[in-house]
Formats: structure tokens, sequence, C-alpha cells
């Protein structure tokens, strides 16, 4: 951010620590954050007599909503508490927090219930350069305590389906942007139009009830509705080379998947 110009060259307002360890007891009118997307989530110990065993790394704080040592989870968690009243996020998230279960499910439903959890953009693969990487925006307004649920629609803009982009040869530009942009409304979110319909299937912009998201399996958001020319048609099939790479992608986001299962897996049993 400094580089960029954001910040002050005598100051910097940069703190090496934990970040997750506790709350700081500040509050922010605006959080914009892309926390790790690290998938570590225990530590190994080495004892007096050189054998190791592994402690999983699971935080507890009070004002969690859940304890879970996946550490996208606890971001999230983390960034609702820096939050005042009213206060905006953006926040950028690989799709595991959109649909994982147990704590997941917990933390999704009381987001959804304590802030105005009002747009989802869906990424395009190929912006990251861990390779598979899956990852969406998600923009949210804490709200004060209120018995009914904050949110009302989610709004969800898919800049994935049938998007190719690379690092080099073809980077996403602002301009790839432009529709979400003026879709957003900015200046008056509650004057929003969809631009998906069933007369206009195509359409990358459209919004989904809290009612809806609530009957998901697992409260799900991990939502997508657009067909994929590359199945549907298979006279239409994009370059070998970026189907090749899709493949490549997809399993090595699933590869992370079972990264992480095994992880747990060996927390859980000390091995």
């Amino acid at each position: 951010m400094m580089q960029h110009g954001i910040g002050s060259e005598k100051s910097v307002p940069v703190v090496v620590g934990d970040a997750l360890a506790a709350d700081p007891n500040e509050r922010y009118e605006v959080v914009l954050a892309n926390p790790p997307f690290g998938k570590k989530s225990s530590t190994v110990i080495v004892g007096e007599d050189g054998r190791t065993s592994t402690e999983k790394d699971s935080i507890e704080r009070d004002d969690f909503w859940a304890t879970t040592s996946n550490k996208q989870l606890n971001f999230v968690q983390h960034i609702k508490t820096l939050l005042a009243t009213h206060g905006r996020a953006a926040v950028v998230l690989p799709d595991n927090v959109l649909f994982e279960g147990g704590a997941g499910e917990t933390i999704r439903k009381k987001l959804l219930h304590e802030c105005e959890v009002h747009t989802l953009l869906r990424l395009p693969t190929g912006l990251f350069y861990a390779q598979g990487v899956k990852a969406n925006v998600l923009f949210l307004e804490k709200k004060g305590a209120s018995e009914s649920p904050w949110t009302k629609a989610l709004w969800i803009y898919d800049l994935r389906t049938n998007k190719h982009f690379t690092l080099k040869t073809n980077p996403l530009t602002r301009a790839d942007l432009n529709e979400f942009v003026a879709l957003y409304q900015a200046g008056n979110r509650h004057q929003r139009q969809a631009t998906w319909s069933p007369e206009t299937p195509e359409g990358r912009w459209r919004a989904y009830a809290y009612d809806e998201l609530l009957a998901r399996d697992k409260t799900s958001l991990d939502i997508f509705w657009l067909k994929d020319d590359a199945l549907a048609d298979s006279d239409n099939l994009p370059a070998p080379g970026v189907i090749a790479q899709e493949i490549v992608d997809d399993l090595e986001a699933a590869l992370e998947q079972f990264r992480l299962i095994a992880g747990e897996l060996a927390a859980t049993t000390g091995d």
C-alpha cells in the first residue's frame, strides 16, 4: 500500500503480530482486506526427547461466533469485530468460506443476521500467483442488534463463468470491472436492477433473498447459474491451452482442500 501512495512517508502504520490473537479494541468505518489464503492450521511441537506432536491451531475468542482452525473463517469473524456500527467491509475470500460446513455454516448464518451482506463478486481464476485459487469479494455493512436479519438479499455478480484471464497474456483490467461497478450502484444500492432473468439467462447479476440463502444446504453462498460454454457447446471450446490450465487449476484447488482435511485429521489424531 505504501508503494502505491497509500499512507504517509513519515509514519508507516504496520504492526508485526498475530492479528487473530485478540480483539485490538479499535473500531473502523471501513475495512478492506485480502487475508492470507494459507491452509496451515496446526503447529508441530518438538519435545525434549526429539519426538514431535501436532497441536491444532484453533482460535478461541469471546467476540467470535465459532471456534475453528480455518484461518479465513477466523478473519471473517475478526473483521466483523473491527467494524464500527454501520462500518463497511470488502474482503477477498476463497470459495471454501462460502460453502464449508460446521463452523462455516454457523458463521455465515450469524453474518447474514447481524450484518447486511449485500454483494458478492465471484472473481475469475488466473488472478493470483498461486494456481488454482478461486476467490470472491464479499461486501458487507455491520449493523446493530436486531431480532430480524439485516440481510434482505445478496446480490451476486459472476465474473468467473466463461471468463479466461492469465497474469501475463490476458490480465484482468479495470475495464473488465466496468459493468459490475455500474450495477453495484454505490450511490444507491436499493436501485439495483438484475441483468439476469428467465428471458436473459446470460445475465451475470442477480439477487437471492435471505430466505433463499437460508434454505440452501449449509447456508452455502457458493452460488452460480450461468452455463459453462465449454460444457454446453463442444463446437465452441476454448483453446486447448485454456482448457488444460483450467483442469490444472481445478485439480490444484481440490488438492489444497485435501491438504486441509489431512492437516485437520493429523491434528485430531496427533499423528
